[in-house]
């Protein structure tokens, strides 16, 4: 069994009970802004691209620790069986408007954009995708389970 490690960024940013997230029509999901951290890279570096490239974010700054969520899933690749990912999740503020994003063509295809969301109304679109739909994605849960996670611990 050959497992491959990825480490990941990624971004909460909160108005009131809003949050910037990723809705993607293939999935029919909401997820955090993020991805993979570049060989050579921080992982507040890969953070604050992932935001730009994803959102269009500007002047990522203020950026806090929020956790780690490490997940073991099959990988789709010949060169592992299995990929452990860890996400490192950060709070951040950005500036008001956002720029142009500069997304990766699978994310277009899969139809990503970045959309202002109240966070219960996205919690309770993913966990009935979840229970319901036949094309839901492997990091639904994921995403489910941190957007709880931050509504429990950063409501004012």
């Amino acid at each position: 069994l050959t497992i491959v490690e990825r480490l990941a960024a990624r971004g909460i940013v909160l108005r009131g009970d809003d949050i910037l997230l990723l809705y993607t029509e293939r999935y029919d999901d909401y997820s955090l802004p993020g991805g993979g951290i570049d060989q050579g890279e921080d992982n507040e570096a890969g953070l604050i691209r992932e935001m730009k490239e994803e959102t269009g974010a500007r002047s990522v700054r203020n950026i806090v620790e929020f956790g780690r969520y490490d997940e073991y899933r099959p990988w789709y690749k010949d060169d592992a069986d299995i990929i452990y990912i860890k996400s490192f999740c950060f709070v951040c503020d950005i500036d008001a408007e956002l720029g142009e994003t500069s997304l990766e063509s699978y994310e277009i295809s899969n139809g990503m954009k970045p959309v202002w969301v109240n966070i219960d109304s996205a919690i309770a679109h993913n966990e009935q995708v979840s229970a319901s739909s036949p094309k839901k994605g492997l990091s639904i849960e994921r995403e489910t389970f941190l957007l709880r996670l931050i509504a429990e611990r950063l409501r004012d």
